[in-house]
């Protein structure tokens, strides 16, 4: 059994081919630059060179077609027919209050994403394309809605309404949603094995730092607060999002500089964050290198995010209580390690104690590392993500009319023999 999982941008669909039975990736890639010109089509097959190709793909169902051309193409593809697919998960950033879990798609459930694409207007629109693309290419295959914002409906009330007018809830849907849900939900299945415990007994901070970044407080197995809002503007420094900020700061420089609401918007985004601090870089490697070769604003720039990463590890042990383990993951958690060090650095009297030379150690993205000292009596591992491996499990599970919410469900990746391929 092969799926297809779909990961559709605003200018990218990145892919992924899982073979099921073998419990492999055979496929994966991503197709760049759809809808504004130059496109082409980057395709990793393991044992073999990365095959590029350009193509012009003036809209996704385009770079649909170029992906299932490229899997089936007789020398870089893999393979046969395209009838050996069967199934396709997609990515959906947003699924408000309707979702609390993956889904079958049919018209009623895309309806419901429509319906809420207001709150994620930069995302769910090429989900959405993603998804009706897939589906024309696609026709005779089940296809199956993943959400980002599914694993964080256990949040109680009281941690995701605002204290701004109730009537904006009752309205609009003005409340906490969070995202990253199934990277969160990988990497907090993960630590529990680690830990040898049940996901029920763990109380764990996960902390997604890539480009976008979030962190989720677990308790018991299940997300309680998420530090992205309505919006993924909310929360962490992040690579040009500005995260926690005064909230006044917007109509003030709105009124100082003369800027739209769009305008603004587009700064708060696109704009800040680690690129609005340095002035000219978002990749953190490039921070690193700049900061160690004495750039002061790189510098500032890893000692904000060290710090506002820090205080979050302690807003959410007070709102959790007991902690079991901290976990840091995706491109920037997996392999910056001095953003690590800086994030728990000095906090031996709350009972994390770093390994500092464990840490620098562990900065790849295929295994699994403890970072703190073995009797650190809070642990904190660095645990690589695999939200395709989220999307495929949920699939078949769904197909074979066995999937249930993620405390029941038995995850493959949530078991003691796991062995990541």
């Amino acid at each position: 059994m092969d799926i297809l999982a779909l990961n559709c941008g605003s200018s990218s669909v990145k892919y992924q081919l899982f073979n099921w039975d073998t419990r492999e990736v055979i496929a994966k890639g991503m197709v760049e630059r759809v809808i504004i010109g130059d496109s082409f089509i980057l395709h990793e097959v393991p044992g073999r060179e990365t095959h590029r190709l350009e193509r012009d793909c003036p809209d996704h169902q385009v770079a649909i077609d170029l992906i299932i051309t490229t899997l089936t193409d007789p020398v870089h593809g893999v393979l046969t027919d395209i009838n050996q697919i069967s199934a396709v998960g997609h990515r959906v950033v947003h699924g408000g209050e309707k979702f609390t879990c993956s889904v079958l798609i049919d018209e009623q459930v895309l309806d419901a994403v429509k319906d809420v694409q207001h709150l994620a207007p930069l995302h769910n629109p090429p989900n959405i394309s993603g998804i009706e693309a897939a589906q024309a290419v696609l026709p005779n295959v089940p296809h199956v809605a993943i959400f980002d914002t599914a694993f964080h409906q256990t949040m109680p009330e009281h941690a995701y309404i605002y204290p701004v007018p109730y009537e904006w809830y009752e309205k609009h849907g003005v409340r906490r949603y969070g995202f990253h849900g199934t990277s969160h939900l990988y990497v907090s299945k993960r630590a529990a094995v680690l830990l040898g415990k049940k996901p029920s007994e763990c109380n764990i901070i996960t902390m997604h730092i890539g480009n976008g970044v979030s962190h989720c407080a677990i308790k018991n197995g299940i997300s309680v607060d998420t530090t992205m809002g309505l919006t993924p503007l909310e929360g962490a420094m992040m690579g040009t999002r500005c995260g926690d900020i005064d909230p006044a700061i917007p109509a003030f420089m709105m009124q100082k500089e003369n800027l739209s609401a769009k305008e603004i918007d587009s700064i708060l985004n696109k704009k800040s964050g680690v690129i609005g601090v340095t002035g000219r870089f978002t990749d953190r490697r490039d921070v690193i290198e700049h900061a160690h070769a004495g750039d002061k604003r790189c510098q500032l720039s890893l000692k904000i995010e060290g710090y506002r990463l820090k205080k979050y590890i302690g807003s959410y042990l007070a709102a959790i209580g007991r902690l079991d383990a901290v976990v840091f993951t995706a491109g920037v958690g997996e392999m910056g390690w001095p953003i690590r060090e800086k994030a728990i650095e000095g906090l031996e009297h709350i009972g994390i104690v770093l390994d500092k030379e464990r840490n620098k150690g562990a900065m790849t993205r295929k295994r699994e590392s403890l970072i703190t000292t073995d009797d650190s009596p809070i642990k904190v591992f660095v645990i690589p993500t695999d939200e395709e491996l989220v999307f495929t499990e949920d699939v078949v599970a769904i197909l074979n009319g066995t999937y249930t919410d993620h405390m029941n469900f038995e995850y493959t990746f949530a078991r003691n023999d796991f062995v990541r391929k």
